[in-house]
């Protein structure tokens, strides 16, 4: 049972970029830029945002932040997105997902420039990553895959279950397997008889958004979990059922625990497996870093 080290492997990987980019701005004078758009007030999304933004300074990205509260009107959005397609000093934008509910997500979404959309949201971008076609790729997909390929896992005739279908996560991810040959069943929530495609599969991944949802009993001896599921519990039964010590232990100081979609006594019948927190959070964080710095790379080389 080999625990994947999110954070671990997300460190080695920034440290690279941080360097990449020193090299560049010493040679060219010039610095990635990132611009993130968050609309509303969902804890969970400032939190990931924070963190997004904290990281890019640090390797110094010029990262800026455009909050918006709920009652921001669509126009305002739109014309922040067209304005940053415009800035030369921008070269990678992301919107945070979800946006409140009243908004059109993929109308507000269609409005990114191709070329600056960081996280392949748009579906010019997810076809090419269907072809194999793209040097980006989701980052949160990006960043399982980086992992499998960081302890050397080969997924050539692997038999994988991808449990949810988010164009964000399940989707890509999925055809991400596929193209590196593994034999890949997409699975959400209309799926009869989960449980007996996960006990036959070699790799799970559960991006589903519900905590536990993947049981032990669910998987087989030996199988390779990747949890990419983020779950914030404030019930201290909850809590106390789906997270580890560790998180139970933030709970009785900070009232909640976060764990992922895969129980965590499954993880004991894992090769491999990711933890929650600390596995593809980390990863995610890096991957929109190296898509920033790969945009930027694109653009000032194309004279844009």
């Amino acid at each position: 049972m080999t625990k994947i080290e999110g954070t671990k492997i997300a460190e080695e990987l920034q440290e690279k970029i941080g360097a990449e980019i020193r090299q560049i701005e010493a040679q060219k004078k010039q610095l990635p830029g990132l611009t993130v758009i968050i609309v509303g007030e969902n804890p969970a999304s400032r939190t990931y945002v924070k963190k997004k933004h904290q990281t890019a300074l640090k390797l110094g990205i010029r990262s800026q932040v455009e909050e918006f509260d709920n009652q921001v009107s669509r126009t305002e959005i739109v014309e922040k997105i067209d304005a940053l397609n415009r800035n030369k000093h921008v070269h990678a934008i992301l919107i945070q997902l979800p946006l409140p509910a009243h908004f059109d997500t993929w109308e507000i979404l269609e409005h990114l420039n191709p070329a600056k959309d960081v996280d392949c949201f748009l579906p010019v971008n997810l076809g090419k990553i269907l072809l194999n076609r793209t040097d980006i790729f989701p980052c949160t997909p990006a960043g399982v895959m980086f992992m499998l390929d960081y302890h050397k896992i080969d997924l050539n005739g692997l038999n994988a279950v991808m449990a949810g279908r988010s164009f964000i996560v399940g989707k890509p991810l999925a055809g991400m397997l596929t193209n590196k040959n593994a034999t890949v069943t997409l699975c959400h929530s209309k799926t009869e008889n989960l449980e007996k495609l996960t006990r036959e599969a070699d790799l799970v991944v559960a991006a589903i958004g519900k905590p536990g949802v993947i049981r032990p009993e669910m998987v087989k001896k030996g199988a390779i979990l990747i949890d990419v599921g983020q779950n914030f519990l404030t019930n201290r039964k909850e809590v106390m059922e789906f997270c580890n010590p560790s998180q139970q232990m933030k709970f009785e100081k900070k009232g909640y625990g976060i764990t992922g979609d895969i129980h965590i006594e499954a993880f004991k019948k894992a090769s491999y497996y990711t933890p929650v927190p600390g596995g593809v959070g980390p990863m995610t964080v890096a991957m929109l870093m190296s898509n920033t710095l790969t945009l930027f790379k694109q653009q000032i080389g194309a004279g844009i």
